[in-house]
């Protein structure tokens, strides 16, 4: 139905002249209104033509640097008449996805991927990886193994590779660059399913799940399912915006609630993996917390809002420059210290050796330090260090390991015993993929104290192919098997 105008109606009759043109108009309405709308059908045809051809040529371009993760390892088994899990230790497979971030074959996924695997495989997209019928039915992969290079279940960011080059990398994007609303592209393998494409938009730029926390990501309404994990989300350009992490849901599957670790985190994260295995996190010797209006009310705080000193570790920088328990940091080299997840990057992004300048408020004052960032002391950097590459090999592992004495002994907090062979670093080229990490002691095999590299490497040579090995190790100052076959 019209609605009724609202404006006054005109008491006479219109005049002949006026019906005439009248008519005359509708006439002319009449012949010309079907070409105007095959017109506008056509160029809406044409707009959705362009956006296909688009999309197309993106998949084209990423598809090729996306691969499928296949990991394999031991974990808890769930009990599944009574739905919980149980105390059984069992051979568990699982299904993640990332991306090729550099062409030497360095790839990029989650930690959470990657934990306690015992194998770690990667299945390459073939040449042709384009999005078309014919790739998608074609039964060719490339099946590779894959070493763990680093991994920061911090920020749940790992980094693997592959003995491969010339692979096609993925470029990272500028994250301040990122807009909400903006079209994002989700790649990966969910429920695994290879080379699955999903659409959406940034729904924020900057979540932040926790009020302590110092991560924030990207949140999207691109359907994200398991099996996602890892996989990048790329921009209308093709370059990484963000690594497909976690959803939230009730049902376990997508809700449009999926969140993304942003592109500088990853920038960072990937340097850092790639040289020293763990993420190195310069520092100037504080704690920082949200202000909450209560916390703000309570201590009587300059501001309701921000982010204030809660930590000042002895012997620190910090407190040699004079920076309080309960001070409020009104900025940081020369940027408003606005909310904790912008403090805390900035904070990745130094290095040992630079001087940060630190804007306090205290009470009705107003305060400079300038801070020396430093670098705690790490105990496995400085193992690591120590280690000979033809010397320390002990190859039917594919590690590199260190006999404990007293000086590695006095840098390694709480060794269960003096002796043992500490994992220095991985190594390629092992004939079995053995779930040791930089940092574990191997103590026994099958049962033996080792207690020198040559014993080990005795040991294991003196095993027939397909014999079964356990070694018990310390990680984490807890004792644990771990056992595998030898090729």
């Amino acid at each position: 139905m019209f609605e009724s105008s609202s404006h006054p109606t005109i008491g006479r009759r219109p005049t002949l002249r006026l019906v005439r043109a009248l008519c005359g108009s509708a006439l002319f309405l009449l012949v010309h209104l079907p070409a105007a709308g095959a017109q506008s059908r056509d160029r809406s045809t044409d707009a959705l033509r362009k956006l296909n051809e688009s999309v197309d040529a993106l998949i084209k371009k990423v598809s090729p640097s996306v691969v499928q993760i296949l990991v394999t390892g031991y974990g808890p088994l769930e009990d599944a008449e009574r739905g919980n899990t149980t105390a059984v230790i069992g051979r568990q497979r699982a299904i993640g996805s990332g991306f090729v971030i550099d062409p030497s074959g360095y790839i990029v996924t989650n930690a959470h991927v990657v934990k306690g695997a015992q194998r770690v495989q990667v299945v390459l997209p073939p040449a042709n990886a384009d999005g078309s019928l014919d790739a998608a039915l074609s039964t060719r992969t490339i099946l590779m193994p894959a070493r763990i290079v680093g991994v920061s279940s911090e920020i749940d960011l790992a980094l693997i590779k592959v003995d491969a080059d010339n692979l096609p990398a993925l470029a990272l994007a500028t994250y301040r660059k990122l807009g909400q609303g903006e079209i994002v592209f989700a790649f990966g393998s969910p429920g695994g399913l290879r080379n699955t494409v999903t659409m959406g938009v940034v729904s924020a730029v900057a979540r932040q799940t926790e009020p302590d926390s110092p991560m924030i990501y990207i949140q999207t309404d691109a359907p994200i399912n398991p099996g996602n994990s890892g996989g990048p989300l790329v921009n209308a350009d093709g370059e990484v915006v963000g690594v497909n992490t976690f959803i939230l849901s009730q049902s376990g599957g997508n809700e449009g609630l999926g969140f993304a670790i942003p592109s500088n985190v990853v920038n960072i994260a990937f340097r850092q993996l790639r040289k020293f295995g763990h993420l190195h996190r310069a520092e100037i010797g504080i704690g920082i917390q949200t202000i909450t209006p209560s916390m703000a009310a309570a201590l009587r705080l300059p501001r309701t809002y921000g982010v204030v000193v809660s930590d000042v570790l002895p012997g620190s920088p910090a407190e040699a420059a004079g920076v309080h328990i309960g001070d409020v940091l009104a900025g940081v080299d020369g940027k408003a210290a606005d909310s904790l997840p912008l403090v805390a990057f900035h904070f990745y992004l130094l290095e040992t050796g630079d001087k940060v300048r630190l804007d306090i408020l205290r009470g009705n004052d107003r305060l400079v330090f300038n801070v020396p960032v430093m670098e705690p002391p790490r105990d496995m950097d400085q193992i690591t260090g120590l280690a000979d590459t033809e010397k320390n090999l002990v190859p039917a592992l594919g590690i590199l390991g260190l006999e404990i004495d007293k000086r590695i002994a006095s840098v390694i907090a709480e060794l269960r015993d003096p002796f043992g062979i500490i994992v220095a670093a991985r190594s390629a080229g092992a004939g079995v993929e053995v779930p040791l990490n930089a940092g574990d002691v191997i103590r026994t095999l099958n049962g033996q104290p080792m207690t020198t590299l040559e014993r080990l490497r005795s040991a294991l040579k003196a095993l027939p192919p397909g014999a079964p090995v356990a070694l018990q190790i310390q990680r984490d100052q807890k004792l644990l098997f771990i056992s595998f076959t030898l090729d």
